[in-house]
């Protein structure tokens, strides 16, 4: 199937009236010469906000499974090009987005949801990168499993380790989700900071672990150490916000 991509410089106003008057597709004016070429098209969770427990879990494991069944294998340019999302959402997945998206009946909704820029804070790009990142870097589908479910449940730690371009890579993210398993420090990253002075009002002990490690780079090569430096390192960034003696192995004398 070839997909003719829209234009990058569009009037959003329109685009919006026109979207809900079903006149986008067939309509030239709308449309660049580029051209993406993919076998099969189906539609998963662009947008998982406002959903908890169960739903979002269930949501986020359907994306991933839909990008990775029929999406991976495009170039990763092509994957992370937001103007190849847009396109599908608007021409090829436009009634069934207005059924599982009402919202986006107002615009802002619209753009909050479909033209929302392509980046850590876009649901579609976390799914991706959670798909290269993991679905390509595990060795059963178990493994698989556990990673992913790691990233839905430690959400806010992950969107801040994607927010910074030298952590988007998999040997990064997949030795801090292991860490995170291992330590057990899921509840403990995603609390609310309190009693230290100077932070934000909604600061959490993951952010701010995160934080120290971009701060201290490249000094401190972060996205390069094996997972057992990592893990010193991740505690004493950890240790700045609260007590980690719990956490600190004992040492072992021959």
């Amino acid at each position: 199937m070839e997909i003719k991509l829209l234009k990058k410089e569009i009037d959003q106003n329109q685009l919006f009236t026109d979207f809900l008057e079903d006149r986008i597709e067939g309509n030239e004016e709308y449309f660049s010469n580029e051209t993406v070429f993919i076998k099969e098209l189906k539609l998963f969770p662009i947008y998982i906000a406002k959903v908890d427990g169960v739903e979002r879990e269930e949501m986020f494991l359907e994306a991933f499974h839909v990008i990775e069944t029929y999406y991976a294998d495009l170039d990763r340019e092509i994957l992370l090009n937001g103007q190849f999302w847009r396109t599908l959402f608007l021409t090829q997945f436009r009634d069934e987005l207005l059924i599982k998206y009402p919202q986006i009946e107002e615009e802002k909704g619209f753009n909050n949801i479909i033209m929302k820029k392509f980046d850590w804070e876009n649901y579609v790009y976390k799914c991706i990168l959670a798909v290269q990142y993991v679905g390509s870097n595990c060795s059963s589908e178990e493994e698989k499993l556990k990673r992913y479910k790691l990233i839905i449940d430690n959400l806010d730690l992950y969107n801040y380790i994607i927010k910074y371009e030298i952590f988007r890579n998999d040997v990064f993210l997949i030795n801090v989700l292991d860490i995170i398993d291992e330590m057990n420090l899921s509840k403990q990253l995603k609390a609310k900071i309190k009693g230290i002075e100077g932070l934000g009002t909604d600061e959490r002990y993951g952010r701010r672990v995160i934080y120290e490690f971009n701060k201290s780079y490249p000094i401190v090569m972060s996205p390069m150490m094996s997972k057992e430096d990592l893990k010193t390192q991740f505690i004493e960034y950890l240790s700045m916000y609260t007590d980690v003696s719990h956490l600190k192995e004992p040492a072992h004398f021959g």
